[in-house]
């Protein structure tokens, strides 16, 4: 099994820079699947989203529990669809965490918390859930919590709809108008 120390400082870093090859879902040793192009990260959420800003990507966190369904299927039904794989990987820098985890995570604001704790500092209550974050961190040490996202996924959604809801946060389309109005359009 490759650990994040392996991609990070290994071969398999590397083979992450190549480009886009097929993605392969794995399991991590926590119980997690995982997609292989996941964000690898050393848990600070600042850096990361900046990286992921240089990159031109916007920067997003899926939580995810050790036995839940539905984040199973969004790995294995909806990341398995090339169509909704390809358009997330192009645009969107994905740190997954563990609700109920212990990695240390350090939050826009510098504090340093447990991946469960983080997850109850931002009221993250269900898994699967992916919070979107704004294209720059730019004042987002000094907001509150609840006011630091641009918009949070709950739950399982069919691939193309997960898709859509993806493209919602990549176009935008948080600026002008609620999600389901945006889906419909």
């Amino acid at each position: 099994m490759v650990t994040r120390r392996d991609l990070i400082l290994g071969a398999g870093a590397a083979s992450l820079a190549a480009g886009p090859a097929r993605a392969e879902t794995i399991r991590t040793d926590d119980g997690l699947y995982r997609q292989s192009w996941f964000l690898e990260s050393f848990l600070e959420l600042g850096p990361d989203l900046e990286d992921a800003a240089a990159a031109g990507k916007r920067f997003a966190i899926m939580w995810e529990l050790r036995g839940c369904p539905s984040c199973r299927d969004t790995h294995l039904i909806n990341f398995a669809d090339p169509a909704v794989e390809t358009y997330i990987r192009e645009r969107f820098a994905i740190l997954q965490l563990n609700i109920i985890g212990s990695l240390e995570v350090t939050d826009f604001d510098g504090e340093t918390l447990s991946e469960k704790e983080l997850a109850a500092k931002y009221g993250v209550r269900f898994t699967p859930t992916v919070q979107f974050f704004p294209a720059s961190v730019d004042g987002l040490a000094a907001a509150p919590p609840g006011e630091r996202e641009v918009f949070r996924m709950l739950g399982y959604h069919e691939p193309e709809r997960f898709r859509r809801m993806f493209a919602y946060v990549a176009e935008e389309g948080y600026r002008g108008m609620g999600v389901e109005e945006w889906l419909r359009g």
